[in-house]
Parts: structure tokens; sequence; C-alpha cells
């Protein structure tokens, strides 16, 4: 058996299914925006997206990790 995903990750699948949107496009919203913290991101994706808080969240935080790591 697999290990199961924890932290942001484990959003994605319902985020996807939920939005109808794939994760990477999610990703280059974030990164496209002209905002650049994280509260501001998580506030723009729910106002503008309609999604819910714990949703945008692992969303911006699992993309400035990636950010930050590359």
């Amino acid at each position: 058996m697999g290990e199961k995903v924890q932290g942001p990750e484990s959003y994605f699948p319902s985020i996807e299914k939920k939005y109808g949107r794939p994760i990477a496009e999610w990703k280059e919203l974030i990164r496209a925006s002209d905002l650049s913290k994280h509260s501001e991101l998580v506030n723009w994706l729910k106002a503008e997206h309609g999604l819910g808080h714990g949703h945008a969240n692992a969303l911006v935080a699992h993309t400035r990790k990636e950010d930050a790591a590359s």
C-alpha cells in the first residue's frame, strides 16, 4: 500500500473534483497574479474563483513552497 498523502497535497483530489480545474492550472493562476502575500492570494482565490478557505490555503501554500525550492 502507498503512503497516505498529507499536507496541502491531500486537498488536491477534492479541489480538482469540486472546481473542475487541474492543480497545475490553479498554480499557473497563482503565479500569474500580481499579488505576493499568502493571505492576499488566499482571499483572491476565495473572492474571484469561489474556493473555500482550506482549498485556497492549500493551493497557495503548496505553490509558494514549490517556488521557494526552485
